[in-house]
This record gives C-alpha cells, structure tokens and sequence, in this order.
C-alpha cells in the first residue's frame, strides 16, 4: 500500500505491506535507526516517535494509519551542531546511560513537557481543573511508559525540570 507522510519535515512516500509498523517504516525503509526496537510489545518506550506533536509507541502502530501525518524521530530534534535543549539537558546530566532508550526517552519527555505546557490533565494532579505544572511526581508519572534498564531516572528528571525550568 502507498502511505505519505512528513518524517522530520520531510515529505516521504513508501510502499508498504500494510502490516509493516511505523517502526519498522522508519528504521527498514527510511533508515532512520535513532528509534530503538526494545520490547516490540509497547512496554519500553524505547520506540517513542511523536506523531502531530502527541507521542506514541511506534512498534504498536501500522505506518498505514500515519497517512498525511507528521512523525518527528530523535534525528529531527536536533542536530550535532544545535541540540535540541532536551537532547542537550541529557547530555549535561547525564541522562543517557548506555544509550539505548535514550532516543524514545528524549521524544518522550519533549512531548511530556509540551503536554504541560498545553494543560493537558493527568491522574497524577491533585486537581484536573487546574493547569498541570512541572513538578518532579508529575513528569515521572507522565514519563512511566519509558523504561531504562540502566536506572537513569534520577538523571533524566533532572535534564526534564532544567528544561522545563522547574526543580527536580
């Protein structure tokens, strides 16, 4: 099947078996192996992408569901030469470990922080009527879907609140 989408703001067009994943669409097809396979059973997080600014486990959705979609990977965050200010906060606080989950890890907590910042709720807030902020046991329990084996928790909530601008 044809499916068109925009990966990292570019447009890309595959002819896919219609049970190819987004996943698989993007490290088979378009090369693009920053997103990890860890459990291919969306467990891990390890596979996070965000599609229209809403983060998902890649390894659970069919790339023929993505049509006229925009998925942004960890290669479209940043560059070498210009982090994104996560990908710069994992580095300064050592929130990458081995760096196996580090590519879902990063596209999650930019999506977590954006969620935030839009309001959307969560059952970890006292209060659903009020604006969610970026405490320490909100952005843990927002980021709950992404396991590190390394148990680099500590560190990545503190590259979340740097950027966020809250404490951990």
């Amino acid at each position: 099947m044809p499916v068109r989408f925009k990966v990292n703001g570019e447009k890309r067009e595959l002819s896919l078996d219609p049970r190819t994943t987004l996943l698989d669409a993007l490290r088979e097809h378009l090369h693009l192996t920053g997103t990890k396979k860890g459990c291919d059973h969306g467990q891990c997080g390890a596979c996070t992408v965000m599609v229209d600014g809403v983060r998902i486990n890649s390894c659970l959705s069919l790339a023929v569901m993505h049509e006229g979609d925009e998925i942004t990977t960890i290669e479209g965050l940043g560059t070498p030469d210009k982090l994104h200010p996560m990908q710069a906060a994992f580095i300064k606080h050592d929130g990458y470990q081995c760096g196996y989950c580090t590519p879902g890890q990063i596209c999650s907590a930019v999506a977590v922080l954006d969620e935030i910042k839009r309001g959307v709720p969560s059952h970890a807030q006292g209060d659903l009527m009020t604006k969610p902020t970026a405490t320490n046991v909100e952005m843990r329990e927002r980021m709950s879907g992404n396991i590190c084996r390394c148990g680099a928790y500590s560190n990545i909530a503190e590259a979340m609140a740097e950027v966020a601008g809250a404490k951990a």
